[in-house]
C-alpha cells in the first residue's frame, strides 16, 4: 500500500514536470525563454518546445499580429504658412525582434504605443512644417505619408518594430482659424460667381442680339418674298379681270361700281359729301324710282367703261 502510494505520487510530480517543461508556440505568436532574467532564446516558428521546469526557465509570448496605433488625441501641427492645423493619423505596426522589443520596452503594448505616438507626432510636426496646407490636403499627401513612415521605420527598428503603414484619416483647420479660411473661401468662390455670371449675361445678349438680328433678317426675306408672291398673284389676277371684263364691258364697269359702293358704305357711320348727280351715283340713278305696281322706267344706255385697272 505504501509503495502504491509512492508510485502514484511519484508518477504526479513526474506529470507536473513534463507539464510545466513543454509548452506551444502558436502560429500568431512568438516565444522568448528567460533563464533567471536572461533571454536564452527566442522562438518564431509554431510548435511545441521543451523549456526546464519553472523557476529555472519562464517563457513570454509576443504578438506576431499587425497591430494599430490609434490614439483618441488629434495632434496640432504648423505648416509653413504659419497656419495651424489638426490631423488625426493612425499606424500599423508588427514586433519584427522580440529579443530588442523586450530589451527596449519590456513586455508592455502601452510602452511601445507611447515609443511610436512620440515617433510619429515628431516626423509629422517636421514634415508639415515644409508644406502648405493645399499640399497637405491633396497635392503632396502621399508624399508626406511615405517620408514619415521613412523617418519612424528608421527610428523603431532600434527597438524590434517594424512600421507596416501610416495614415491620415482627417485634416482639418484649428476651431480659431477656421472661420476665417472658411469666409476667405466664401469671398473667393463668390467673385468667381460674379464674374461667371457676369459672362452668362453677356454670352446672353450676344445670343439674344444674334437671334433678334437673324429675326430681322428672317423677317424681311419673309417679307420680300410675300411681296413678290402678292405682286405675282395681282398681276395674274390683272390678266385674269382684263381677259374675263374685255369680253363684256359693260358688266365689268357695273361690277366695279358694286365693289366701290361696297367699300365706301361698308359701316353704318361711313358718311360721304357728294354731288348726287355725280357719276358715282349712276347706277342708283339708271334703275328709276318704283312706287307700287308702277311700271320701272327703262335705264339709259351705260356709258364705256373705263378700261380693267383703272377707277
Amino acid at each position: 500500500m505504501n509503495r502504491l502510494l509512492a508510485l502514484i505520487i511519484t508518477l504526479g510530480v513526474l506529470i507536473v514536470l513534463a507539464f510545466s517543461c513543454l509548452f506551444v508556440v502558436d502560429q500568431r505568436q512568438s516565444a522568448v525563454v528567460f533563464a533567471l532574467g536572461e533571454i536564452k532564446r527566442v522562438i518564431n516558428e509554431p510548435g511545441l518546445y521543451v523549456k526546464l521546469p519553472s523557476p529555472l526557465q519562464d517563457v513570454r509570448y509576443f504578438d506576431r499580429r499587425t497591430l494599430t496605433y490609434d490614439s483618441d488625441e488629434i495632434d496640432r501641427f504648423i505648416t509653413a504658412e504659419k497656419i495651424n492645423i489638426q490631423v488625426d493619423s493612425f499606424v500599423k505596426w508588427r514586433i519584427a525582434d522580440p529579443r530588442q522589443f523586450f530589451v527596449s520596452v519590456g513586455h508592455s503594448p502601452q510602452a511601445a504605443d507611447d515609443r511610436i505616438g512620440r515617433q510619429l507626432r515628431s516626423a509629422l510636426n517636421n514634415e508639415i512644417a515644409r508644406l502648405t496646407v493645399a499640399d497637405v490636403i491633396s497635392s503632396a499627401r502621399e508624399t508626406l505619408v511615405k517620408q514619415v513612415m521613412k523617418v519612424m521605420s528608421v527610428e523603431l527598428e532600434k527597438i524590434g518594430v517594424t512600421i507596416v503603414d501610416v495614415r491620415l484619416k482627417r485634416v482639418d483647420f484649428a476651431p480659431e482659424v477656421a472661420e476665417r479660411v472658411y469666409e476667405r473661401m466664401r469671398s473667393e468662390r463668390t467673385r468667381v460667381a460674379n464674374e461667371r455670371r457676369a459672362k452668362g449675361a453677356a454670352e446672353g445678349e450676344r445670343i439674344r442680339a444674334d437671334a433678334d438680328r437673324q429675326r430681322e433678317v428672317l423677317v424681311a426675306r419673309a417679307y420680300r418674298d410675300a411681296q413678290n408672291e402678292r405682286g405675282a398673284g395681282d398681276a395674274e389676277a390683272s390678266q385674269l379681270y382684263a381677259k374675263a371684263f374685255g369680253q363684256n364691258p359693260e358688266f365689268a364697269s357695273f361690277y366695279r361700281s358694286l365693289e366701290a359702293y361696297r367699300a365706301s358704305f361698308a359701316e353704318k357711320s361711313d358718311l360721304l359729301v357728294l354731288d348726287p348727280q355725280s357719276d358715282f351715283f349712276r347706277y342708283f340713278r339708271s334703275a328709276g324710282p318704283v312706287n307700287g305696281n308702277a311700271p320701272r322706267q327703262p335705264a339709259p344706255p351705260f356709258r364705256a367703261a373705263a378700261p380693267a385697272g383703272g377707277q
